[in-house]
C-alpha cells in the first residue's frame, strides 16, 4: 500500500474508531501514531517527532487565546449578561408576533459577541429565555428550535473560538478573520428573526405575545446591557485600534467580565473557582483534540496527501465553484454525525490546500479569509442538523415537555435559513470581505 492510500484510509479509520466511541482527539493521536509508524517503520522517530510536536502544540501563542476567551463566556453567564440582553430585547420586539422568539435570538448575537462557544450561547440563553417563550404560549418545537439556531451565533459573531483554530491551522490572521464574520454574523440573526416572523405566520398556533412594554421600561432594560457594551467595544475596538492582540484582548475581556460580575455580586469564591474549573475541562479537551490533530497531520504530511489531492484535482480541469459546493456539502453531511471542531482540524489540513489551488479571483490571503467563513457557517449548520447536531440535544435537554423528534421539526427552518445565507456568501464573496478592504 502507498503513502498516499495509507493516507486515505485514514479519514474511514477515523470515523470508525468515533463510532466506537473513542474521543475524537485520541482517534486523531492514534491514528496519527499508527500512521506514521507504518510510513516510518520504526516507533523511534515518530515518539522523537511526538515530543517536539506536544511542546510546539502547547506553547504556540495563538492558541492561549482558547482559554482566555472561554474564561470571558463563563464569567459573563455568571455576571447575568444573559439575562439583561434577553430582557432588553424582549421589552422592545416581546408584542410582536413571534417577538419574544425573536428576542431570543437577540439576545443569543450579543451574547454570542462576549462568548465565543455555540453551546455555552445555547446553554445559557436557553435558562433564561425557555421558561418566558413557555410563559407566551410557544410551542416546544418553535421555542427549542429558536434556542438552538440562535446558540450557533457564538461560533459566528466575534470572537469566535472555532476562528481561531482555523486562523492557526491556516497561518491567517485572527483579526481580519474576525472582522470578515461580523457581516455573516449579522445575516445569520436577520435570518432567523426573517424565519420565525414566517414562521408564526404559517402556524399562527405556534406563538402568543407579551403585552406592549411602555417606552420608559424599554430604555430602562436597554440601559442594563451596558456590561455587554462595554466589553465588546473594549475587546473588539481594541483589536482594530492597534492597542491590543487578540490574545491580550481576551485577557482584558475575561478580567473585564469579571469585574462585572463582582460589582453585580455574582461572583464569589465558590462559582468563581466552579467559573476556572469549567473552563479548565473545556480548554483540556480542545487541546486534546488539537495534539490529536497536529499529530495526524504530521501523518498526512508524510504521506503526501493534501499535495496529492490539490494536483489531482487541478489537473482534472474541475470548476472551481463545483469543487466548492462539493466540499460544502461533504461539511454539511459529517456535521450530522461529528462536533464543529472536530470537522475543522480534521478535514482544513487536506481541503485548505485542495481548494487553495483553484483560481476564484481573489488573492491568497481574500480567499483563506472567505473559505474560512463559509466552513465556519457550514459548520455551524452541523451544530442543529440531525442526529447529532450538539445544540439540539443542549437544548431538549431543558426542555422536559418538549420531545426531540419536535425539536428536529421546529429546527429545519432555521437550517433552510442557513442553507440560503451560505448559497448567498458562496456566490458574492464581496459581502464577507468588505469590511476586510475597508479597514485594511
Amino acid at each position: 500500500m502507498s503513502n498516499v492510500e495509507l493516507g486515505l484510509w485514514s479519514f474511514p479509520v477515523i470515523l470508525l474508531l468515533i463510532f466506537l466511541r473513542i474521543p475524537i482527539g485520541l482517534a486523531m493521536l492514534a491514528v496519527g501514531v499508527g500512521g506514521s509508524y507504518l510510513i516510518t517503520g520504526s516507533f523511534n522517530p515518530v515518539m522523537a517527532q511526538f515530543k517536539s510536536l506536544t511542546h510546539s502544540t502547547f506553547s504556540s501563542y495563538s492558541l492561549s487565546v482558547v482559554p482566555l476567551f472561554l474564561l470571558m463566556g463563563q464569567f459573563a453567564t455568571l455576571g447575568g449578561m444573559s439575562a439583561a440582553l434577553f430582557k432588553a430585547a424582549a421589552t422592545w420586539l416581546g408584542h410582536r408576533k413571534g417577538g419574544v422568539a425573536m428576542a431570543a435570538i437577540g439576545a443569543c448575537a450579543g451574547f454570542g459577541a462576549i462568548c465565543g462557544s455555540s453551546l455555552a450561547t445555547a446553554a445559557t440563553m436557553g435558562q433564561v429565555a425557555l421558561p418566558e417563550l413557555k410563559k407566551y404560549g410557544y410551542s416546544g418545537a418553535l421555542a427549542t428550535g429558536t434556542l438552538a439556531a440562535g446558540g450557533t451565533l457564538g461560533i459566528l459573531i466575534p470572537p469566535s473560538v472555532i476562528l481561531v483554530i482555523y486562523a492557526i491551522l491556516t497561518e491567517q490572521n485572527i483579526s481580519k478573520l474576525f472582522m470578515a464574520a461580523f457581516v455573516p454574523g449579522i445575516l445569520a440573526a436577520l435570518g432567523y428573526i426573517i424565519t420565525i416572523a414566517i414562521y408564526v405566520r404559517v402556524n399562527p398556533e405556534a406563538a402568543g405575545s407579551a403585552e406592549r412594554a411602555p417606552y420608559r421600561e424599554r430604555f430602562a432594560a436597554l440601559a442594563g446591557v451596558w456590561p455587554v457594551l462595554l466589553v465588546f467595544i473594549v475587546v473588539i475596538g481594541g483589536i482594530y485600534s492597534g492597542l491590543f492582540t487578540p490574545t491580550e484582548a481576551a485577557a482584558i475581556g475575561a478580567a473585564g467580565t469579571a469585574l462585572i460580575s463582582l460589582f453585580n455580586r455574582s461572583l464569589n469564591g465558590k462559582n468563581f473557582i466552579e467559573a476556572i474549573l469549567a473552563t479548565a475541562s473545556s480548554t483540556a479537551m480542545i487541546f486534546l483534540i488539537v495534539l490529536g490533530a497536529a499529530a495526524l497531520n504530521g501523518f498526512l504530511a508524510m504521506s503526501q496527501l493534501p499535495q496529492v489531492s490539490a494536483e489531482w484535482v487541478t489537473a482534472q480541469g474541475f470548476n472551481p465553484w463545483i469543487v466548492l459546493v462539493a466540499v460544502l456539502v461533504l461539511y454539511l453531511v459529517l456535521g450530522c454525525v461529528m462536533d464543529s471542531l472536530s470537522m475543522i482540524l480534521l478535514t482544513v489540513p487536506i481541503v485548505f490546500p485542495m481548494m487553495s489551488a483553484l483560481d476564484f479571483g481573489l488573492s491568497p490571503e481574500e480567499f483563506a479569509i472567505w473559505f474560512g467563513i463559509l466552513i465556519l457557517i457550514v459548520v455551524e449548520v452541523g451544530l442543529i442538523t440531525p442526529p447529532v447536531g450538539m445544540n439540539l440535544f443542549v437544548i431538549n435537554s431543558m426542555a422536559k415537555t418538549t420531545s426531540l423528534g419536535q425539536t428536529y421539526k421546529g429546527v429545519l427552518p432555521f437550517v433552510a435559513s442557513d442553507l440560503v445565507r451560505t448559497a448567498i456568501l458562496a456566490a458574492f464573496p464581496v459581502i464577507t470581505l468588505s469590511l476586510v478592504r475597508l479597514l485594511y
